[in-house]
């Protein structure tokens, strides 16, 4: 099924985590795609993924960017238009907008997101404030 969709203005509903979510393509079963948003002094409630990973874009604003796995590696990247990463299916993460302006993630999930139960809470560095 071929599929084109705009930008919403509205989101279409909020992540686990507490970002603002638009969906763009969600069509096709291998992976689904979305717009998410966060605030200007937004920090994100840090999770993880049970079954599914994701590749992020961030296309506006900036911020940061925690990933962690099980205490083998904690590493907090900088979040800006161009940078892309990768989270892996069980890596907690957490995230922050730290400009004036919100930040803009373009987030690919593979295989597609199935649902809120997907996500789990765990231990960030930050104090949630979505």
């Amino acid at each position: 099924m071929l599929e084109t969709r705009s930008l919403p203005e509205e989101p279409d509903g909020v992540a686990p985590d507490g970002s603002e979510i638009r969906l763009l393509s969600t069509t096709l079963q291998g992976g689904s795609m979305v717009h998410a948003r966060l605030r200007p002094g937004g920090v994100t409630r840090p999770v993880r993924h049970r079954t599914v990973e994701e590749m992020w874009v961030c296309i506006a604003g900036c911020g940061r960017l925690w990933r962690g796995a099980d205490g083998d590696r904690d590493e907090v990247s900088d979040l800006q238009p161009g940078v892309s990463i990768s989270i892996p299916t069980g890596t907690g993460f957490q995230f922050r907008c730290d400009g004036p302006e919100p930040l803009d993630l373009v987030i690919a999930t593979i295989p597609s997101w199935p649902g809120d139960d997907e996500a789990e809470p765990c231990r960030g560095p930050w104090t949630a404030t979505v």
